[in-house]
Formats: structure tokens, C-alpha cells, sequence
């Protein structure tokens, strides 16, 4: 059914591993009637948790999308949920959910607060300008501070969190939540599962606090406009619900505050004011400016208003694969309207599209649809080639939105079945993997004719073989986890390439002149410069080098990892009016990259990891003293109540099997985390090592 567009709100849920994101969405799709039972992920029930992998291990490896349905100040609202993970080797999902989504519920426990990946997750949040709501949970546990999560918000994030509810009581005696708007006391009853609630008395030892939290509310509020000021100064009591409501809502889709909530998802506290809380605060898709682009064809910014009778448009941001509908694209569409059966423009490809079925998703389970309009998240059925980040267009009305960027990934792993009848059997699984999940990537090692497969971290690559076994039968022997090095120039040189090829008849002529060496302000990927000027090369000449030097990256100099960055400047060049065509530019590119390479100056450059520790006390020395060996830098140490948190950067080479090393210096007492920070130059020593190892010989630098 179409909706109207003010009541529908596209929103994820976000947070650390173990806030308790998916129980909280588990809640929701109980309260909203969607779900008739509560699936729990430590019983491995959870609806969004619906892989295998994700029931054994209790946590949320793919970003699953649901529809429900809430009912708030007589208006009825869609809610497009994407529950995504919050382990760092998923980061990918909650980018790409992240990118296609209008607001957030970031969920922090009430004993942890702002853990790695909580400020992980708020900055790709930033980065997107995705306005959101903070969902204190685990009010109910041991250690819990309700205040002490909101100071970390404000200093480790550095925003400017704004409470609007009061926790009646916490760990034991958490009972219910005092609402700062209206003024009123609720408690959840237990034998409904927290599905009725009932207004109480304010508890009189917290009446001062609610107070002087519900004035500094007000006052914030009156500052929105002239007229509420002059009613705040005439009488604070006579600003009304719908007038705070108003103006919080305001000021949190500028970004100037966040709302903070507080809970127990669990134990069913706090839920269904959370969702009245994305009803009010959270926007919909006409709250947002239009989306931005570039027409392909004149190379000009458009962009899109979202409604529902002008041309389509729409961004791929998932792709996945079902069992028994084939493979699935989920998008987010920004203008126009679908309906199956309808031909696109795939902007990515250049290809028409024929859509044969449009889905609403819910977890694992598709509802058929009979159209999907401009500010809806859907999926898309019978499809020859969309990718994640494609743009999907009305043919008449092309555009291509800004793309997703993804993380390198920074650890290999060589793969084989175990079976030789199964060698076709497993590139093409392994295929369908890299489609779905762009931070997973495929190569075939040249000297080895090993098939290599890269991605985030060792539970990243865990998970794509137990997938290999468990959805596409194939059973696979893996090599020992290797770093994902990259390969870097410390020079500029200029080069000379000319490529003649001829065979009797037309031949092959390319001739270019070139600058190479390392990037601008050392930025990741190639900047391509060009300098030719009086039309001495036709513009697709120019491009084919391009392309060129861009495959040619992928496969460094040294020893076969990708280049890092690098700089060309194309800088003349001259053609043949027969024998010149693109391919022999893009050859003649490839050529040259080898042959300047062996005048360049090489390093080999390995990924940092940001690491943070957090231990009791007295094992702080043999942590530092460990890190120390393993070549790790210390950044900071600060002290929580018994327990130190110990903030580092270390070679990704050296942190392998951290976890049992960990737990035997500690005795299993001390936890960590860790995520990609970026890649630096490795010392000369190692670098000869690492290329002894690959070419079994000597080489020095």
C-alpha cells in the first residue's frame, strides 16, 4: 500500500557487540504485532538472526531489513528497520545500511558505555549526517550508570546528548522511566511481557532530579523560537507536549542534539517509548534535502526530490542470495515508482533491466509488492547484473547516485576443496560471496595458482568458509591467515612506453609519456592527471590508459600485492590512425607500470590496527609488556573503576591468536577489541623477510 511519505521513517539500529541490538529489534517486532513469540539470540531464536552462523554464535553477522507498523498520536507509521552487526569484521554492513537510511537508534549498554565500536559506528553515522536517537539498554544490570553513558557520549563521541527520560532506579531496582516530556512516571508489567504499561507517581527521591532535568529541557526547548521564549518568560509550564516534541525534533534533524532514552530490552522496559520516540524525532524521507548526482551523459549534477509521479531512481545497497528466489538486490528508491515487470537502466552496467517481482523483505522471509515508491526500501527480484552501489534509473532519466566506499581488506587466506570435482564448484560459490559482501575479494595468486580469498578480519573469513559448507556444499581446506599487504612507491620518475605489435594486417601502436610515483597527501587508490593538450591524443586514448594503470595496480611489482596509491600524470603521447585502437593504449599503460617500476623505489606498506584492552588492574605491566614484542605503540591508558583500558596501535602481522595469549596472561579476565586504522610503511628487515617467505629467496631493497 502506498504511504504517506511523512509517516515513513528508514532507520537502523546500531551499536558495540552485546548492546543488545537485536534483542531491542526482537522487542519491537513483538510491540508492533508483527512477531506473535520474542525470539532471544542467546536461545539462537531471534528473527534477525536468521543464518545458521548467527544463532551458534549469538551475534549479527548480515544486516537484515524488516517493515512494521506503529501507531503514534492517532497518525499510522512504517517503520523500514535494518538491524546490522556490530562485530568489526561486518563494519561493511552498517556502512552500506548507514547509506541508504534516513535516521538511527544507537544502542550503548548502561555498564560498558561507549565502547570501540559504539564510536565507530557513530562516525560513519556522521559521516552520512544520519540524525539518531541513543537507547540507553541493560538499565537492569550489575553496574549500571545511566549518567556516566551520557558524559561518555558528550566527551568520547562528542555530541550533545539531551536526556528526555529518568531511570527509575537501576540494576535490581530498575523498575521503570520517568518521561521528561510529559512529565509522568511509567512501569512495564511483567506477566504481558512489558506488552501493557501504566502511569505511576514519580518516586520521591528522584522528584529533584526530574526536575532540574525537565527545566534544563524546557529551557533548551525555548530557545528554538522567539515565541517560545516569550512563553518560557511569561510561564514555563504553558509550552505544551506537541511544542517540546516540535522543537527536539527540530533541533535533532540539524544535528545539534541527540535524544537520549534508557531500558531494558530484555527485560521489556522502555521499548515501546523508544518507537513513539523514531515516530517523533526521527525523520522521513521529505524531512531530507534531495539526493545528489552526476548525469553519465553530460557529466552534470542533478538531483532528485523525493516523489512518488516523477522519474525513478534508486541506489543498490545489499546484494544477497537466496536458496530459493536466487539472488536478491535490496534498494532504497530516492525518486519515482516500480512495479514488476517494469525495464530500468542499470547506471553501473549501462544495462536495461527487466524487474520481475519487488519484495518487501522481513529478515529471511519476502511479502510480495505491487509496486515500491520514492522514500521505501524494498527488493528486487529476476535480474541479470546489479551490484552493491549500482544506481537504478528510469531509462530516459539517467543519474548516478555517490557511491558506497568500502574498506581494503587486510588479511588473506589461500582456499582449496577438498575434493577436485568440486574446483568449478567453488569459484562460483566463492563468486556469489564477493557479490553479496564488497570487503570480501577473489584472486589467483600467478606463482602459485593458489585462489586467494581476502576480507575484514579472521571471523570475516571464518564465516564465508562455514558458508561455503553449509549453503553451497562445498567442503574446502584453508591455509594459515595471511596479511594483506601493500605495495608502495617512494620516487617520481618519468617514462617513456612504446608498444608496437605487429602481425601482418592491422597491428598494435600506443606510445605514452608518463610521471609515476606516490599519490598526493599519500591517498589511498591512483590519481590520474592528464596533460596532453592540442588533441595530440584522442580522449579515449587517454581513457584506455587510465583503465590501464588501474588494472595494473592490482597487481604490484614487488611481490604481486595491489599498489597502495600512486600518481600519473600523463604528459604526451602520440597515436597511429590504423594501427592505434583503446586496447593498445590500455597495454601499452600496463607495460609501462612494470617497466617504470623497475626504476621506481619500492617499499612494502602493512596494515595498523587500533586496539583497546580493557583489564583488571594488576595485569596492565604483562599486557604492555606483551604488546611491546609485538611491536605495538601505546596510545593512552585510563582508569575505570578497577579495571584499566588500555588504548593501542599494532602491526595486524603480529596480532594473530591474540585472543589465547590474552586469556592466559590474564586468566580470561581481560577483553578486547580491535579494528583497521591504516597502513604504514614496514621496516627493511621485515620487508626482505615477507619476500622470502613469498619467493622463497632473498631480495633486497
Amino acid at each position: 500500500m502506498p504511504h504517506n511519505l511523512k509517516h515513513i521513517r528508514n532507520i537502523g539500529i546500531m551499536a558495540h557487540i552485546d548492546a543488545g541490538k537485536t534483542t531491542t529489534t526482537e522487542r519491537i517486532l513483538f510491540y508492533t504485532g508483527i512477531n506473535y513469540k520474542m525470539g532471544e539470540v542467546h536461545d539462537g531464536a531471534a528473527t534477525m538472526d536468521y543464518m545458521i552462523q548467527e544463532q551458534e554464535r549469538g551475534i549479527t553477522i548480515t544486516s537484515a531489513a524488516t517493515t512494521v507498523f506503529w501507531d503514534y498520536k492517532n497518525d499510522h507509521y512504517k517503520f523500514n528497520i535494518i538491524d546490522t552487526p556490530g562485530h568489526v569484521d561486518f563494519t561493511v554492513e552498517v556502512e552500506r545500511s548507514l547509506r541508504v537510511l534516513d535516521g538511527a537508534i544507537a544502542i550503548f549498554c548502561a555498564v560498558g558505555g561507549v565502547e570501540p565500536q559504539s564510536e565507530t559506528v557513530w562516525r560513519q553515522a556522521d559521516k552520512y549526517k544520519v540524525p539518531r536517537v541513543c537507547f540507553i539498554n541493560k538499565m537492569d544490570r550489575t553496574g549500571a550508570d545511566y549518567f556516566k553513558v551520557i558524559s561518555q557520549i558528550k566527551s568520547k563521541l562528542g555530541a550533545n546528548p539531551i536526556p528526555l527520560q529518568i531511570p527509575i532506579g537501576s540494576e535490581d531496582e530498575f523498575s521503570g522511566i520517568v518521561d521528561l516530556i510529559t512529565n509522568k512516571a511509567y512501569t512495564w508489567d511483567e506477566e504481558s511481557m512489558g506488552m501493557t504499561y501504566s502511569e505511576t507517581e514519580i518516586p520521591e527521591d528522584i522528584l529533584e532530579t526530574v526536575k532540574e532535568y525537565r527545566t534544563s529541557l524546557i529551557e533548551g526547548v525555548a530557545e528554538e523560537s522567539d515565541e517560545l521564549l516569550e512563553k518560557f518568560i511569561s510561564n514555563p509550564d504553558s509550552i505544551s507536549e506537541d511544542e517540546m516534541i516540535l522543537a527536539i525534533r527540530k533541533a535533532t534533524l540539524e544535528h545539534r542534539i541527540t535524544p537520549v532514552l534508557c531500558g531494558s530490552s530484555l527485560r521489556n522496559k522502555g521499548v515501546q517509548l523508544l518507537t513513539d520516540a523514531v515516530a517523533a524525532f526521527l525523520p522521513s524521507p521529505i524531512d531530507l534535502p534531495p539526493v545528489k548526482g552526476l548525469n553519465p551523459y553530460t557529466g552534470n549534477e542533478e538531483s532528485r526530490v523525493t516523489d512518488a509521479n516523477s522519474s525513478f531512481a534508486a541506489l543498490a545497497f545489499k546484494i544477497s542470495t537466496d536458496p530459493f528466489v536466487g539472488r536478491i538486490a535490496f534498494i532504497r528508491v530516492y525518486s519515482g515508482t516500480l512495479k514488476p515487470g517494469d525495464q530500468i537502466l542499470n547506471n553501473g552496467t549501462g544495462n536495461k533491466e527487466r524487474i520481475s517481482r519487488i519484495m518487501q523483505m522481513h529478515a529471511n522471509k519476502q511479502n510480495p509488492l505491487e509496486l515500491i515508491e520514492a522514500g521505501d526500501i524494498g527488493a528486487l527480484v529476476g535480474f541479470k547484473k546489479i551490484r552493491t552501489g549500482d544506481t537504478l534509473t528510469s531509462i530516459d532519466s539517467p543519474i548516478v547516485l555517490e557511491n558506497i566506499n568500502f574498506p581494503e581488506p587486510v588479511i588473506n587466506m589461500a582456499v582449496e576443496p577438498k575434493y577436485q570435482d568440486d574446483v568449478d564448484k567453488l569459484i562460483e560459490s566463492l563468486t556469489k560471496l564477493v557479490e553479496e559482501d564488497p570487503t570480501l575479494m577473489l584472486k589467483t595468486d600467478e606463482e602459485t595458482g593458489q585462489t586467494i580469498l581476502s576480507g575484514m578480519g579472521e571471523l570475516h573469513l571464518d564465516i564465508k568458509i562455514d558458508r561455503l559448507k553449509r549453503e553451497f556444499n562445498v567442503d574446502c581446506n584453508r591455509g594459515k591467515p595471511q596479511v594483506a599487504y601493500k605495495e608502495a612507491f617512494k620516487n617520481t620518475i618519468i617514462h617513456q612506453e612504446v608498444y608496437k605489435k605487429q602481425t601482418g594486417g592491422r597491428g598494435k601502436f600506443a606510445d605514452i609519456t608518463f610521471q609515476i610515483g606516490p599519490a598526493d597527501n599519500n591517498e589511498a587508490g591512483l590519481q590520474f592527471v592528464s596533460e596532453v593538450k592540442g588533441g595530440i591524443l584522442p580522449k579515449e586514448y587517454i581513457d584506455a590508459a587510465h583503465k590501464g594503470f588501474e588494472v595494473a595496480m592490482n597487481n604490484g611489482p614487488l611481490a604481486g600485492f595491489s599498489v597502495f596509491n600512486m600518481k600519473v600524470v600523463l604528459k604526451d603521447g602520440s597515436h597511429h590512425p590504423v594501427d592505434s585502437d583503446r586496447l593498445a593504449f590500455e597495454i601499452a599503460a600496463n607495460v609501462g607500470f612494470r617497466n617504470a617500476a623497475k626504476k621506481l623505489k619500492l617499499t612494502l606498506l602493512e596494515p595498523i590496527m587500533n586496539l583497546e584492552v580493557t583489564t583488571p588492574d594488576e595485569y596492565l605491566g604483562e599486557i604492555s609488556g606483551d604488546l611491546n614484542k609485538r611491536r605495538g605503540h601505546l596510545v593512552n591508558v585510563s582508569s575505570e573503576i578497577n579495571t584499566q583500558v588500555l588504548k593501542a596501535k599494532v602491526p595486524l602481522a603480529n596480532m594473530f591468536g591474540y585472543v589465547t595469549s590474552l586469556r592466559s596472561l590474564t586468566s580470561g579476565r581481560a577483553t578486547y577489541n580491535m579494528e583497521f586504522s591504516h597502513f604504514d610503511e614496514l621496516p627493511n628487515e621485515l620487508i626482505e623477510e615477507v619476500l622470502y617467505k613469498i619467493k622463497g629467496y632473498v631480495v633486497k631493497i
